[in-house]
């Protein structure tokens, strides 16, 4: 199986470690990852704002770096739902407007081999317990592309539920939006605040030392608000809990 990771700008930008974490993880479950160089934004931000046909080059680059290979995994909820549920449907708005099926084609190949993280543990590979061990007190957070999109549903849960040292404390409101939403935060900021706020202070009642989701972007956000209300919890992506050995738990 020949399996490319997709990083996404938010992680190569920000949050590096998250892709190592994935590597290290995938590697140690047998898997040979590829990391094309030439990968670039998958044009989320500019169709979530309305520049849909600006966003149409990104994807067809996103097609072209990444055709040939089995599986794609990214450590994104947000951009594989991109890819996902979104991809299509913008080949199918360039058909209505009369130009055509390449754009269609262009983007179908890859659709189907796109995985989120966790999918790819669980459906593709067929593991829950990936021999991880990070001795803390964890609470889940499903993302809004994650839970919505891609509808993840357990397999989170039950990757960490597999993880030794870990205890899994229930999130309460866990369904709710962070309050992130990309350009949601800078357009209603104060919306955005208020949300982040209520899931952080229901983050901090469950007495966890660590507060998980699969998207950093969500997370980035949350954190900023851990920050701000001086908590002490920690915003950490689940690649990096269960990448997490005996020898390294972070």
């Amino acid at each position: 199986m020949r399996v490319a990771l997709f990083l996404t700008c938010v992680n190569d930008t920000l949050y590096p470690e998250t892709g190592r974490a994935v590597v290290r993880l995938l590697t140690r479950l047998g898997v040979e990852v590829d990391f094309p160089m030439a990968q670039t934004c998958c044009g989320q931000a500019h169709y979530n704002t309305g520049y849909r046909h600006e966003a149409e080059p990104l994807a067809r680059h996103f097609a072209d770096v990444f055709a040939g290979y089995d599986a794609i995994v990214t450590p994104s909820g947000s951009c594989g739902a991109m890819v996902r549920e979104l991809y299509p449907r913008m080949g199918e708005r360039a058909r209505a407007e009369g130009r055509g099926d390449t754009l269609a084609t262009v983007l179908a190949p890859v659709v189907p081999k796109t995985y989120e993280l966790t999918e790819f543990l669980v459906d593709v590979l067929g593991v829950t317990d990936v021999g991880a061990y990070y001795p803390h007190t964890v609470t889940y957070h499903p993302t809004c592309h994650g839970l919505r999109s891609l509808g993840l549903g357990d397999r989170p849960r039950r990757l960490l539920e597999a993880v030794k040292g870990l205890e899994l404390v229930e999130l309460p409101g866990a369904e709710e939006c962070c309050g992130f939403g990309g350009t949601f935060a800078v357009k209603n900021s104060d919306v955005s605040a208020a949300m982040g706020t209520d899931k952080v202070r229901n983050a901090e009642s469950t007495g966890a030392d660590v507060l998980c989701a699969a998207d950093n972007s969500c997370l980035m956000h949350i954190g900023g608000t851990m920050t701000r209300l001086r908590t002490g919890m920690r915003p950490v992506h689940i690649a990096e809990i269960l990448a997490s050995t005996g020898e390294a738990a972070v």
